[in-house]
């Protein structure tokens, strides 16, 4: 089995699709310049391209497959480039795969079946349908809180035990914090689980995950290195207290009960000078009182003056 998490390194970056202003059409320029500042940062060790984080659920075909080839461009082999084959029919996400495929991805991240709830017999034929129709390797995508369906293990364990490109899976590890415990003890040595939830990334690294998908390394990268870096060499003290640093402004994301945390995160990023524009509709952009609290948090923790 091909081992993803060395192939994707410890940080992978769900990539923000930036937006103009006015339209709100895709920045495709914008989008270029992030890839480029998050991989010279080092912010990064691998990109998802069109994930949950890049908005796909508000973007056409069209936007998508146009993304992937800007940032396959902007990227030039730089780090791994995971594709977002996100959609709520199978023949979407085949078509979307084959499309990853043909660019010359290195991987790409399935996302669990939504809206309609299939049962987990579904799922799994769901999956098997986008295994074989693809040589990339395959990280399933696992979101319940927006999915509306949890993958469960058992199906996992199916999936892994008979499809070879399935090799890895992004949990949600927010919505159940020892799961990534249970994906690890069904699935074979090689495996690579990663934690989909930046507050829960200690949590996960303990549990053995591969690393993280954090969209907050956009602004923070090198907070997350750093914690996870004393973290594998004993340090936990030290990565306990950047987690500790850090906890807040996660939490935050989630301002005035905001279930995604997306407007806030864009409006982070946008006083770090970003240029990541607005959410698309139907997610409204945070407000003036909201923006402020963004700007305390990153006062804070260095990444602004002021």
């Amino acid at each position: 089995m091909e081992n993803l998490g060395k192939k994707l390194g410890h940080i992978v970056v769900p990539l923000a699709t930036p937006f103009t202003e006015d339209t709100q059409d895709v920045n495709y320029n914008a989008a270029a310049d992030l890839a480029d500042y998050v991989i010279n940062k080092e912010y990064c060790d691998s990109l998802i391209v069109a994930g949950t984080s890049g908005e796909f659920n508000t973007l056409t075909m069209e936007e998508r497959l146009e993304l992937f080839r800007v940032v396959k461009q902007a990227a030039g082999g730089r780090v791994p480039l995971v594709a977002g084959a996100c959609a709520g029919s199978t023949r979407e996400v085949v078509h979307i795969v084959r499309e990853a495929e043909r660019l010359e991805f290195d991987a790409a991240m399935v996302i669990g079946p939504y809206y309609c709830k299939p049962d987990q017999e579904g799922v799994f034929r769901h999956f098997a349908a986008v295994a074989e129709a693809t040589d990339l390797p395959i990280m399933l995508y696992n979101i319940p809180i927006f999915t509306g369906l949890n993958v469960e293990k058992e199906t996992v364990a199916r999936l892994v035990g008979t499809y070879q490109n399935i090799v890895g899976i992004k949990d949600e590890a927010g919505i159940n914090p020892t799961q990534m415990t249970d994906f690890a003890r069904v699935t074979p040595e090689g495996f690579s689980v990663y934690n989909g939830d930046d507050i829960m990334v200690l949590c996960g690294m303990s549990q053995g995950a591969a690393g993280v998908v954090s969209g907050g390394s956009h602004i923070i990268g090198g907070h997350i290195r750093t914690m996870i870096n004393r973290f594998l060499s004993g340090n936990l003290a030290g990565a306990l207290e950047i987690h500790m640093q850090l906890d807040p402004f996660f939490k935050d994301f989630g301002s005035n009960g905001r279930i995604n945390p997306i407007p806030l995160w864009k409006a982070a990023m946008n006083l770090c000078g970003l240029n990541v524009g607005p959410p698309r509709l139907p997610l409204s952009p945070a407000t003036d009182e909201e923006i402020e609290i963004m700007r305390g948090h990153l006062v804070r923790l260095g990444v602004l003056d002021r």
